[in-house]
């Protein structure tokens, strides 16, 4: 009975976490740090990580109000809790906490409770305290404010301690927490190649195959911090000092749109389809109201547009119709036959439409109210000489946006059509000239 039981108890610390993570996986020494940063690329384990903590915490006694808070409720349950490297698939048989979905609460052995929150929800988080608590994703949240309702909350026991695990973005949130490394926060790095031993062979022979060495590559699977794209028309310094907090109410807005910028196609690899809700006060000033881009088949795409249409009581959707003409008002009209609707023509180039929407920026005239990552991650890479092929991605949500603004604050130009003939007359002069430099070059003979 005696060898059975060492037995089991050296298979139980052979494969335990301290045993079998690497290092960047466990807690920075000491107890200086308050929060916890890490910084990975996808795959890293960094769920696997965030569950041990609590696990840990709960099992030693040094947390007992643990807040999981995640980009929304779906990603709190699916990932933290169930996922297949969440809280439950971690935890060992004798001590497993018990799962109550309705009340959004695990329950351990010893009385510790851990409560899921969505980071869409920072009200939630108003009330409650906590003595320690984990955040996924922290780049990818859509309200800000949520991380301070949770910091307030952040008041039990003689150390609360807070563990962010995220893909990095170059928000103002995570640099903010980058400038006090040292002080009170600790930074841990890794990336996607460190679990290789642990991830699907095809993961490596496909994605990383194509977005090894690119931006996004550098970004979601080396966790470096990129800042903005030389030369991009937005930067990100910008969006954020004109950008409207969720909790101050928006002015009174005189008209809203929502814009369309339908993908040709809706298979596994398309494009998105851009979905973006603009609107305008009386005082010249535009808001970004939501942003429900994605990947949907024609009529689903159709249904999302005019319900944002509907939600906000828009007075008109925009849709680019140069790839799928009549068909994308037939689409509309399926879903409602009385939306008020207005099809728009791409004659230029999208630099040349997006220059204006750019500027009004620059004038402090727009303001994204709340956060879109996706969204501003497109605008912030969107630059004078855009190329689709090497950028990796086409920028739709982008697109969307300028086709909004455009809408409602763009003024035509008088004599436009005078001055875009001449513009292209002088462009075809340039091409000329260099083609006929190049004719008259000497040909080198073989």
């Amino acid at each position: 009975m005696a060898s059975s039981f060492a037995a089991q108890l050296a298979d139980a610390l052979e494969t335990s976490w301290p045993a079998i993570a690497r290092r960047n996986q466990l807690p920075p020494p000491g107890d200086w740090w308050q929060i916890w940063l890490l910084l990975a690329g996808r795959g890293f384990g960094k769920t696997r990580t965030l569950a041990e903590w609590v696990c840990q915490q709960t099992a030693s006694g040094q947390a007992t109000r643990i807040a999981l808070v995640a980009a929304t409720a779906a990603d709190a349950r699916d990932v933290l809790v169930e996922g297949e490297s969440g809280i439950l698939a971690v935890a060992p048989p004798w001590f497993r906490p018990v799962y109550e979905s309705s009340k959004r609460r695990l329950t351990w052995p010893n009385g510790a409770l851990a409560t899921t929150f969505s980071a869409e929800e920072p009200e939630r988080l108003r009330g409650p305290q906590h003595d320690a608590a984990v955040c996924d994703e922290l780049g990818s949240w859509s309200r800000p404010e949520t991380w301070d309702m949770l910091q307030f909350g952040l008041r039990l026991g003689g150390n609360p301690r807070c563990l962010v695990a995220t893909t990095p973005r170059p928000t103002k949130l995570i640099r903010e927490l980058l400038a006090r490394e040292g002080h009170d926060v600790a930074i841990t790095r890794g990336s996607t190649y460190e679990n290789r031993a642990n991830l699907a062979p095809g993961f490596f022979a496909q994605v990383i195959r194509k977005y090894e060495g690119t931006r996004l590559g550098r970004q979601e699977l080396n966790a470096e911090i990129l800042d903005d794209v030389p030369g991009a028309l937005w930067s990100r310094a910008r969006i954020e000092e004109t950008r409207w907090p969720v909790h101050r109410n928006v002015p009174e807005l005189i008209r809203i749109v929502v814009a369309i910028d339908p993908a040709v196609s809706s298979g596994e690899d398309s494009d998105e389809t851009g979905i973006i809700v603009v609107g305008i006060d009386a005082y010249g000033h535009g808001y970004v109201l939501a942003d429900q881009s994605g990947r949907y088949p024609p009529t689903e795409w159709a249904r999302v547009a005019i319900g944002l249409y509907q939600q906000h009581n828009a007075d008109r959707i925009v849709a680019e119709v140069n790839n799928g003409g009549a068909m994308v008002e037939a689409t509309v009209r399926v879903v409602d036959c009385n939306v008020s609707y207005k099809a728009v023509h791409a004659s230029r180039g999208k630099v040349v439409r997006a220059e204006p929407v750019a500027a009004l920026y620059e004038q402090s005239r727009i303001h994204h109210v709340g956060a879109f990552p996706a969204l501003e991650d497109q605008m912030c890479a969107f630059t004078t000489d855009f190329d689709r092929a090497a950028a990796g991605f086409s920028p739709d949500r982008c697109d969307a946006l300028v086709w909004a603004f455009s809408e409602l604050m763009v003024e035509p130009m008088a004599g436009w059509g005078v001055y875009e003939a001449t513009r292209r007359q002088a462009e075809a002069l340039v091409k000329a000239k260099a083609a006929a430099i190049e004719a008259a070059r000497p040909k080198a003979h073989i």
